[in-house]
């Protein structure tokens, strides 16, 4: 039995949670968290489609009742096809993180695998996704490679 499952509505305070632990590896200092009770409404509405084009995996906690050990989120997108990908759905991946006290157990890894499994049944061409320094060993021996096409953003 899989200690993965499909995060749930219900799971939406801890997957935000988890990703200000994700948000707060990458930076400085820890971050503010005032964002999360905005997010909260749409993030359940994701969490309670599960047809849509949103999905999160995760692991509950071994030593916490009611609070998530890892998570993984992702998105899939539509593009117009190509030669490679002539449906047009790219996965994303983001939001990968696991309590700092429930690390080096295989959560995230498992997470990824439910995830990429769920992109491979959507029809999904190829999955991208940013890697921290500290992640890439994980996502490497998933097979990922470094991507040399550039980047670019906009800020609204």
């Amino acid at each position: 039995m899989s200690l993965v499952r499909r995060a749930v509505p219900g799971d939406a305070g801890e997957v935000l949670r988890l990703r200000q632990v994700m948000i707060d590896s990458m930076a400085a200092a820890p971050g503010s968290t005032e964002w999360q009770e905005a997010s909260l409404p749409d993030l359940r509405g994701k969490l309670a489609d599960p047809d849509g084009d949103f999905a999160a995996f995760v692991v509950d906690h071994p030593r916490r009742p009611g609070a998530l050990a890892a998570l993984v989120a992702g998105t899939l997108e539509y593009r117009i096809g190509r030669a490679g990908n002539p449906r047009g759905l790219i996965g994303y991946v983001f939001s990968v993180a696991t309590d700092p006290g429930a690390r080096r157990r295989g959560y995230a890894r498992a997470c990824m695998a439910e995830l990429l499994e769920w992109f491979r049944e959507r029809g999904a061409g190829h999955v991208m996704l940013t890697a921290s320094a500290d992640a890439e060993p994980l996502y490497r021996s998933l097979g990922f490679t470094r991507d040399s096409d550039p980047s670019m953003r906009l800020y609204l």
